[in-house]
This record gives structure tokens, sequence and C-alpha cells, in this order.
């Protein structure tokens, strides 16, 4: 089986598909799977675009709707993550997976998709070489943290970006959003880290959207500081990047792990260190790629992939992620009230919450041993028609059947109707508007709510000489407004524009030239990175480089990373 990844799509989905269309033509290579890192922007209507954290200037319908009404469909199936730029209204129909379009799977805030055991193939990054049927209509599926399979392949995955001011709240937010929830919505919480971390089955691929923190030291850094030299604070301090993946990073020791976020291609090898004889040693190879724009690195790589020739066509459930569902069901939290995961500290009566054969097995029981999800994707929300604008649609906090019938199979806590429940009755958030605002600007990470680690770049801020900053106003206060035009129908001629289209030799991404530095100093770096971090826990975040405190008007202000692209990126003050 073929896999191919891409970094931030941005909403772009003809011009990702038209490129694939290009490889199939030009090399006859054809994936029969299609990951996306996030950002994949799923806008449906004008409401959607009001509930995406960027400046109004950004806010296009683009391509999403045509695939959601219809009118398209996808030639591969796709399966994303969510990033820092989604229609959060959306996504949120579906706390514990769901489909979003056709052929099109959203695996949520902290899932994993998992199509059976699977070994990795011979090739390791290989560029798109596959004959792939995908003549099934699949849809997009959403979890809030999962596990699904895919013809014997295990795929995994997080949605968001960390921020460690959020970390350890319930997930709360509804819409209408307000300027905080609109952000905090998509930032990581420590429960679906928690959850992830109760997997002991070997995972094959896992996706995030930023950066698991440290793997830079495990490629070719030098290479990394040359094209984005802006990174040398964060990675010389090791603050960049997101420290609860590199958890995950080290607990699940998948094969493959995907990022995309930074706007850079970067590859990496981490050989995981084992923590008895007797287990066998583990490596993950690292990806990370680029957005989706003419002559960048964001659709090139494909893996192949040894999959069960026993195994159906259809994503299916995966027993051991129900079961940890299930276990962790009490867990749940809808408020935006701190709270620490249970751990082994004499405070819990329970910290393990990792799932034995047996209640394994109970699942297959309960589904007859038919792990296939349903294809019961069904229109939530008034799709976009070019020919009548509805520029002031509102966005309104919807349950989706999908969540209701996920729940009710499996008795589990339907998250979106347990915040309706909340607001109705005036508890927890109130009317998600006013407490949530009062909530998020005392909450900003400070000694009051620490982060439980030691270092955190949510403060820290990278500065990109290269794209001036863009003016701040406006980009809050115009959160009601909209831009509804559609991509072009007919974008330039990709054999032109997108020239990154290219067959690769299968030692591309890990190399020991291209993955690895050539200074040994790096990697000794990385070994001490832990002790670094502690070292630091006493330190304040450095502050973000930001306007012209001194008055001095002659200083060109400049932006940190991806701020060319949306203004908001940088939305958490912590000053």
């Amino acid at each position: 089986m073929k896999v191919a990844v891409a970094g931030c799509c941005h909403g772009a989905l003809d011009k990702m598909y038209e490129t694939l269309e290009l490889l199939q033509r030009r090399h006859n290579v054809r994936p029969d799977l299609l990951l996306c890192c996030g950002d994949f922007q799923a806008v449906r209507n004008e409401a959607d675009l009001r509930c995406m954290a960027v400046p109004a200037k950004y806010r296009h319908m683009q391509t999403f709707y045509r695939y959601y009404s219809g009118e398209k469909k996808a030639p591969v199936l796709t399966v994303f993550i969510g990033g820092n730029h989604e229609a959060s209204n959306h996504l949120q129909e579906l706390p514990y997976g769901g489909w979003v379009a056709p052929n099109i799977y959203y695996l949520g805030k902290g899932p994993a998709l998992s199509p059976g055991p699977a070994r990795p193939g011979p090739g390791l990054f290989r560029p798109f070489p596959s004959p792939a049927r995908c003549d099934t209509v699949v849809p997009f599926f959403f979890f809030l943290t999962g596990v699904v399979r895919f013809r014997g392949v295990r795929i995994g995955g997080i949605s968001g970006i960390f921020k460690s001011h959020d970390y350890r709240k319930g997930h709360f937010e509804c819409p209408p959003y307000n300027q905080q929830t609109i952000r905090s919505a998509y930032h990581v919480r420590n429960i679906e880290v928690f959850k992830l971390k109760q997997l002991k089955r070997p995972m094959d691929i896992f996706m995030s959207h930023d950066w698991p923190r440290s793997i830079y030291h495990y490629g070719n850094k030098k290479q990394l500081l040359k094209m984005k030299s802006f990174f040398r604070q964060e990675v010389e301090s090791n603050t960049l990047g997101n420290p609860a993946a590199s958890e995950l990073l080290q607990h699940l020791k998948p094969t493959y792990w995907f990022s995309a976020h930074l706007h850079v291609k970067f590859a990496a090898f981490m050989q995981h260190e084992t923590s008895s004889k007797e287990e066998l040693p583990k490596a993950t190879k690292f990806l990370a790629l680029d957005k989706c724009l003419p002559h960048r690195d964001f659709l090139q790589q494909i893996i192949e992939v040894e999959h069960d020739p026993n195994a159906g066509d259809s994503l299916e459930y995966d027993a051991e992620w129900i079961a940890v569902l299930k276990a962790t069901n009490s867990l749940i939290n809808v408020t935006p009230s701190s709270w620490n995961m249970p751990e082994k500290n004499g405070l819990h009566a329970k910290w393990d919450y990792s799932v034995t054969d047996e209640a394994i097995k109970e699942v297959l029981e309960e589904l007859n041993h038919n792990l296939t999800i349903p294809c019961n994707f069904t229109l939530t929300a008034a799709c976009y028609d070019p020919s009548k604008p509805q520029k002031n649609m509102q966005p309104v906090h919807t349950i989706n059947p999908q969540t209701t019938e996920f729940c009710a199979q499996f008795g589990l806590t339907d998250i979106n109707d347990r915040i309706q429940q909340a607001k109705e009755e005036g508890s927890g958030r109130g009317d998600c508007e006013e407490e949530e605002e009062e909530e998020e600007m005392d909450s900003t990470g400070s000694a009051e709510e620490p982060s439980e680690y030691n270092t955190d770049n949510s403060g820290l801020s990278s500065i990109n000489p290269d794209e001036i900053m863009l003016d701040e106003e406006g980009g809050d206060e115009e959160l009601s407004t909209c831009s509804v035009d559609p991509s072009p129908d007919h974008p330039p001629e990709f054999s032109t524009s997108f020239s990154d289209i290219r067959i690769m030799p299968d030692s591309m991404a890990v190399s020991s030239d291209d993955a690895m530095d050539s200074n040994n100093e790096d990697l000794e770096k990385s070994g001490g990175s832990k002790q670094g971090e502690e070292k630091s826990s006493t330190e304040r975040p450095l502050k973000r480089i930001g306007g012209d405190e001194n008055g001095d008007s002659g200083i060109k202000k400049i932006k940190r990373r991806n701020q060319a692209i949306y203004a908001a990126e940088e939305e958490d003050k912590t000053d």
C-alpha cells in the first residue's frame, strides 16, 4: 500500500488533488491514501469562515465546500488532522470522529487510524509510486483522540498546537466563539495526550501539526537553520516544537511521524532507547512538509507499507482505542478549569488506564468482530452557494448525528451534548461568551497555573527577517467579517507551477547525509536536552519581540514565522 503525505493544505484541495493527478499522468503513480498534516480548512460556508482564527483578509472560501456538497469527489481517500487555522466549529461537531465529506476523513484532536498490523515496506519516503484504486466513496472522519485501521496500517494523530496555559483545561469551547476561544479551541489538551499514552500496541504512522520538541536534533540541523535562520534561538534553547508531542514520540515509537506547521521540509531519524534487554530497538522516521504553494515541498513523499492482504478496503475502528475511550470516559472535562491527569503520586486511586486483552476482546464481541466504520456522513450545515452569498451567516453549536450514534454504540459521553447542557444550565461556561473571555484573560500560564513542562515556547517568538510584520489591528475586531470569493475555477497549469513533484531515491528523506548533522556535538546536545530543560525551570520565558516599546519608529517591524500567511498565528500573548 502506498501512502502520500502532504503538509499544510490551507483549503487548496483542488490544487492538491490536481497535483496527484499530474503525478499519475507523468509517472503512472497513484497513492492508496493521502495524509494531510493540518491546516486543512474544511470550510463549508460563510459561518465556518467566522470560526477560523485568521485575519479577515485571509478568510477565503477555497474549494472544500465543493467536496462537502458532492459537486466533486476526492480521487483518493484522504485523512487529515487539524491545525491552528481550521473551521473549528465544523471539526468540533465530531469529537469522537466522523465523516466530513465523501472520501475525506478527519482524524481529530488526537486520534489514531489503524489498518491492521503492518510492517514498513522497503522504501522510506518514496514519491507517489503506486497504482491505487480509490474508487470507494469514503468520508472525512474526526476523533478527539483516537485510533482506526485501514488495510492493516495503524495511523495515529493529534490535532492542534501546544499552548501551556490551555493544556490542562477541558474542551469547553463552543460556537459562537469569542476572541479567545476561537484560538483556544485548537490548543492541545492533556486529556488527549493521556489517552494516547494508554496505547500499548505498535503504531505504524503518527501525525501532528506542530513538530515534536527536540526532533531537530536528529536531522540535518545545520541545513534547517540555513533555510530558517530565525528558528535558531528556539532550537538552541530547545524550545521549538510541542513538548507533549515529544512525550508521545517517546511512548508510541511509531515507524513514521509526519508534521507540518513550520512551512519547511525537514527529515530526521530517531533511534529510540530500549527499556530492557529483551525489547527490540525501534526507530522513527520523521518528515515535516511545507504548505501548498507552487515550487514548495508540500506534497512529494510516499511511503510503501505492507498491508494485510486479507483486510478489507474500509476504514476500521481500532479495538484497543475503543477500549481506552471506554476506560477513560469518566475523565471528560468540559470546563475551563485546569486539572491534572491521574498519575502514581498517591493522590489518585487509579492512574493506569491502559486496557487488557480481555477489555479488547469485549469490544470485538460488542461489534461482532466487524470493525468497519459506517459510512454515515450527513450534511449538517448549508453549503456555500457562490450565486447566493450569505455574508451575515452566523455559526451555531451543532450536535452531529454521527457523534450521537457513536456514543450510543459504545456507551460514551457526547461531549457536545455535555457542553450544550452546561450552557443551558448556566453552569461551567455560562453563555460561552463573557465568562470565557474573563477566564481566558486570567489564564496566561503564569505561576498561578504553571505548565507541567519545564520549558515552554508559548511566549517565545522567532523572528523571520524575510517577512514584514502585518498590521495586527483588526485581526480580532474583524472576527465577524469574511471574504467568500472562491478560488479560481481554473488554476494555473501545474506542469509549470508545481515543479516540486518528482520521483526520488529510496534513501531520500533519512539518509545519513540528509538526516544527520555531520557535527556530532549537535546530537550530544540533544542527549542533554532534558537536563537543559530542568535547569531552565526557574528561568522566565523569553518575551515576544513585538512592537516598538521604546518609541523608535525608525525600526522596521518584522514578524515571526508564518505571520505573512496569518497574522493571528501567535495569538496567545504572555505579557
